[in-house]
C-alpha cells in the first residue's frame, strides 16, 4: 500500500511502505521503542468514527509528522518532537510519518491509500 497526498499542486507519494495499526497492541505501541523509521514509511491508524484522537511521543526518540484526517480530508498537520510531543485533533484516522515528510500537506488537502 502507498500513501498519496492530493493538493493544489497535484499528487505526490508520501510513503511507499505503509503499515496499518489495526489491533489493540499495535495501536497502543505505535512507534514507541523504535530507534527510527525509514524515509518512505507511514503508520496509519484508522477508526470507525471521527472523535478526538491524541498522539503522544513517550518512548519515541525521533520527531515525526502527524496528519489527522476525516474521510481522507486533512484536518491538521503537526510535527511532534521526540519524547515530549503531544497533540489532539478530531479525526477518523491519523498517519505518522518521518519528520518533514508532510511538509507540503495542508488542511483541506486529501490523503489516500492506494494498493501498490
Amino acid at each position: 500500500m502507498q500513501l498519496r497526498h492530493r493538493g493544489p499542486d497535484g499528487v505526490e507519494t508520501l510513503a511507499m511502505r505503509v503499515d496499518v495499526a489495526d489491533g489493540l497492541l499495535s495501536r497502543g505501541r505505535g512507534l514507541m521503542f523504535r530507534r527510527s523509521i525509514p524515509d518512505d514509511y507511514a503508520l496509519v491508524f484508522e477508526f470507525d468514527e471521527p472523535t478526538a484522537r491524541s498522539v503522544h511521543m513517550l518512548f519515541v526518540p525521533f520527531p515525526i509528522d502527524v496528519v489527522w484526517l476525516v474521510d481522507g480530508e486533512v484536518q491538521r498537520v503537526e510535527t511532534l518532537s521526540a519524547w515530549t510531543g503531544n497533540a489532539k485533533t478530531r479525526a477518523d484516522a491519523f498517519v505518522e510519518l518521518p519528520a518533514g515528510a508532510a511538509e507540503g500537506v495542508t488542511v483541506g488537502d486529501t490523503v489516500e491509500f492506494v494498493e501498490a
